[in-house]
């Protein structure tokens, strides 16, 4: 089973999904503060265009990145090559299959940043995944991921309904870019449909960007941790070191070997 094809459709365009997310930073220097802990180097799953992972490097912490999207990993590459040099050296990227790729290297910290893995649509993926991390990591080494909790305002809502999202700036053209949403359901397979409508100001024509995300609670996520060996398995909230209770928007989730 591939990674959904439909998903890749939306980090085809790097520049306007990084533009789209632009105003997101408030993950990257808790993910930085967790890498200069460790001690180097990091193994980022998800790396995308590099948001963490020149963090990350700018701290003097190497990392290496993994995504399976090229479109992306193109933006890597250009955005590393204008960096200094003692940091450029430090950040590297692979493309890769995050259930499959080996041979990567050892770490004493492994992330999976921004929700990669809502990428992972079953719970057999999901394992797939543990285990490949598991040969990646030093004795004693952590896994850290974000995850957003459920919820049931996207879970139940109307599939034909449009939601207004916030307006940007396309990076390259300057134009105002105005997007609605909607989402859909399947709650056999727990896959959530975020569908993207993009319209560049006064214009009628229209981008449609799907994305399918498999929506991931938290006892399932604990089982997952728990049958691969994972230990000392922590909830927190938001990106904190404060255990996740109800009012929770993005979920940490930490584990040991």
């Amino acid at each position: 089973m591939s990674l959904s094809a439909r998903s890749l459709e939306h980090y085809v365009d790097a520049a306007l999904y990084e533009a789209t997310f632009k105003k997101r930073k408030h993950d990257v220097a808790y993910f930085v503060e967790l890498g200069l802990a460790s001690g180097g180097p990091v193994l980022e799953y998800g790396c995308g265009a590099g948001r963490v992972s020149f963090a990350l490097a700018r701290a003097g912490i190497e990392v290496v990145g993994v995504d399976l999207s090229a479109p992306m990993l193109e933006l890597f590459v250009e955005r590393r090559a204008v960096l200094p040099a003692p940091v450029r050296v430090r950040a590297r990227c692979v493309r890769g299959d995050m259930r499959k790729k080996k041979g990567l290297g050892t770490f004493p910290l492994v992330l999976a940043t921004f929700n990669v893995v809502g990428h992972l649509e079953s719970f057999g993926d999901m394992r797939d995944f543990l285990r490949r991390v598991k040969e990646h990591l030093a004795p004693g080494g952590e896994l850290v991921f974000d995850v957003p909790l459920p919820a049931p305002e996207e879970l139940e809502a109307d599939p034909d309904e449009l939601h207004p999202a916030p307006r940007f700036k396309h990076p390259l053209t300057g134009q105002w870019i105005r997007q609605t949403e909607r989402f859909e359901y399947d709650p056999i397979r727990q896959l959530l449909l975020v569908e993207s409508v993009l319209s560049v100001e006064g214009s009628r024509e229209t981008l449609t960007v799907p994305l399918i995300l498999r929506q991931w609670f938290p006892r399932e996520l604990e089982a997952a941790l728990s049958l691969e060996g994972f230990t000392d398995i922590r909830l927190l909230a938001d990106y904190t070191d404060h255990p996740a209770l109800g009012d929770v928007d993005m979920l940490v989730v930490r584990a040991s070997l």
